[in-house]
């Protein structure tokens, strides 16, 4: 038989068909073979011995480990209550969503246990924030009483009674994303004429103490706030800044070296510390 060669190799004749076997004298079992028909030349490969009737499959190369998934999120569970904590401990505090009383209750604990701490400089987040009127009243309260400098930061919306919040904290910031809503409150009563009459005489004592400070810290007439706020005045932070509800615009840290993101001293923007103020603040 002649073996044809390619490229100076020769080329393995190939293996015959299987075909049926012709019986023969019984004798003892001996190995099953891995598959039908004759025996390959060349040495076993090594690893178990395939099933009978099915074609060995190539071994798999090991996975190389820097291909390897990773696992950027390694557990979530409990992350928001650590995340906290840790802004606890640089005297950051969060503010978001809809404060209702329990809220306000947390918010206050919050910043009474940095106020137990010392009198450093206290940084109040408010982001995407709405509230009751009960509620942002008794936050009001607690900023009040605060003894170190608590500065207010806010971003997304803050509407309605949130603004009297932030017009509560003596330093007030705003990011470039921040809207401010100058709102009334919505308030609902329910029960007897007397009843409601008294609630309606509370109700208009609480829009007076929420007017009063934003007409206070913005310089401007408690009649105009009030008008404003009927109309739903909303406010850019540019707008923000004129208005008297910010003092100034969250601005990036300033590096130092880098051409173009250096500020001026005294412009009053954030200076990138966690809390407290800056240049220009006072």
């Amino acid at each position: 038989m002649m073996t044809p060669r390619a490229q100076g190799q020769p080329l393995r004749p190939w293996l015959p068909e299987p075909g049926p076997t012709p019986p023969g004298p019984p004798g003892p079992p001996g190995p099953t073979p891995p598959w039908p028909g004759p025996m390959p030349p060349g040495p076993m490969p090594p690893g178990p011995a395939p099933k009978p009737g099915r074609t060995p499959e190539p071994a798999r190369p090991g996975q190389n480990p820097a291909m390897a998934p990773v696992r950027v999120w390694i557990d979530p569970r409990g992350w928001p209550e650590h995340l906290y904590d840790r802004l606890l401990d640089r005297r950051i505090v969060m503010a978001h969503g809809h404060l209702d009383g329990e809220a306000a209750t947390r918010l206050a604990a919050q910043l009474l246990t940095l106020d137990a701490e010392g009198t450093a400089p206290i940084r109040l987040e408010m982001q995407n924030l709405s509230a009751d009127l009960p509620a942002a009243l008794s936050v009001m309260g607690i900023l009040d009483v605060v003894r170190g400098p608590v500065s207010g930061y806010a971003g997304g919306r803050v509407e309605g009674p949130a603004l009297g919040i932030l017009a509560a904290c003596p330093h007030r910031k705003a990011y470039p994303n921040a809207l401010l809503v100058l709102s009334e409150p919505r308030v609902s009563f329910d029960g007897t004429v007397t009843a409601l009459a008294s609630r309606e005489e509370q109700a208009q004592a609480m829009l007076g103490e929420l007017f009063g400070r934003i007409a206070e810290v913005t310089g401007r007439d408690v009649a105009q706030v009030r008008a404003d706020a009927r109309r739903d005045k909303l406010f850019n932070v540019a707008e923000a800044i004129a208005y008297g509800l910010v003092e100034s615009q969250v601005t990036a840290r300033a590096l130092p070296g880098l051409p173009g993101l250096g500020r001026a001293p005294g412009q009053g923007d954030d200076d990138g510390d966690d809390g407290g103020t800056g240049p220009g603040d006072e």
